[in-house]
């Protein structure tokens, strides 16, 4: 942990973070609302997996990243492509990464992959796994709207995907 002028940079902890997609990878967790039926529950879970290693919510209206009810959120809470601009580009309170190779991906993390060619983004799994050295042929993920577990990431056919490592959080 280092510190920064108003806050601190603690770890992501990758632990309770794997530890909660374990958990909700195959059911949904009743304190958030379940976005299957309005374009996927993907990246709301992938949300839910990055709280529960971070602890810290971004409350910025509108280009922030938090959940209060289903009716009180940030598009980057359950859109795929906003949370990747959310979690780049984030300077204040929450959690940051930075898009890396495969090999520089962890136990969780995320993958955004697009099944039509970028810009567009549609799917994001949660690793869940990895060999000593990631590569594609050894990423285990957990996911939600086709739900998921210890699935290779190389059961899905995209057109484009990219890794998101989330390198810590910043806490108020």
């Amino acid at each position: 942990m280092y510190y920064c002028r108003t806050s601190y940079i603690a770890d992501y902890n990758r632990d309770e973070a794997v530890k909660y997609a374990i958990k909700w990878a195959l059911k949904r967790n009743p304190s958030y609302f379940d976005f299957e039926k309005l374009g996927g529950d993907c990246t709301n879970f992938a949300s839910q997996v990055i709280f529960a290693g971070s602890g810290t919510m971004n409350y910025t209206p509108i280009y922030g990243w938090y959940y209060i009810s289903s009716g009180k959120r940030t598009a980057s809470w359950a859109g795929v492509n906003y949370l990747f601009d959310f979690l780049t580009g984030n300077k204040g309170s929450g959690p940051f990464a930075e898009q890396v190779d495969v090999r520089d991906v962890k136990a969780g993390d995320l993958i955004q992959l697009s099944f039509g060619g970028t810009p567009n983004y549609n799917h994001t799994p949660v690793v869940i796994k990895t060999g000593s050295t990631a590569n594609l042929d050894n990423i285990l993920i957990a996911a939600h709207t086709d739900d998921r577990f210890d699935y290779p990431i190389t059961n899905y056919s995209w057109a484009d995907i990219r890794f998101l490592h989330i390198l810590g959080v910043r806490k108020p």
